[in-house]
């Protein structure tokens, strides 16, 4: 899959935003391609729990105008998944909000495929990486007892 079939948006960031933070990605390539990333040994789709997010940084994260790629990886194979081109501040600040949003420390990621379909993942990390690949625990969410 090509990064450019992916727009990524987060959404309810604001502090006086009673919703969950959300991750949106529309997706606009074959709808098959999509499908079969997506897909589980048993048919059906990957739950949450076996996957991971993560933001690689193209630059300084305190830049204006920062980007960086996101992706989804499979938890086990570390296979890529998803991989787009984002604004580095949507996912700073998706991080933030969810961070100050509640207790449970949770976002929301909403991959709209052009089929109509939705498919909805709640989430409870998000790893912030340096263009040399160091993490950014600042920026990172990362769930109480995991160690890295």
């Amino acid at each position: 899959m090509r990064r450019d079939h992916f727009t990524l948006t987060a959404d309810n960031t604001d502090t006086d935003d009673p919703d969950q933070p959300t991750l949106s990605i529309r997706y606009d390539g074959p709808e098959e391609t999509l499908t079969a990333q997506l897909g589980s040994e048993d048919g059906g789709l990957l739950s949450a729990d076996e996957m991971d997010a993560a933001l690689r940084l193209q630059g300084s994260v305190d830049a204006s105008d920062a980007t960086g790629v996101f992706s989804l990886t499979h938890r086990i194979t570390g296979e890529y998944l998803i991989e787009a081109n984002v604004d580095a501040t949507e996912i700073v600040d998706l991080v933030a909000a969810t961070r100050n949003e509640s207790d449970d420390q949770t976002y929301q990621i909403r991959i709209e495929r052009n089929d109509g379909e939705t498919v909805v993942y709640d989430m409870d990390s998000l790893i912030v990486y340096d263009e040399d690949g160091g993490l950014l625990r600042q920026y990172s969410l990362i769930p109480s007892g995991v160690e890295l």
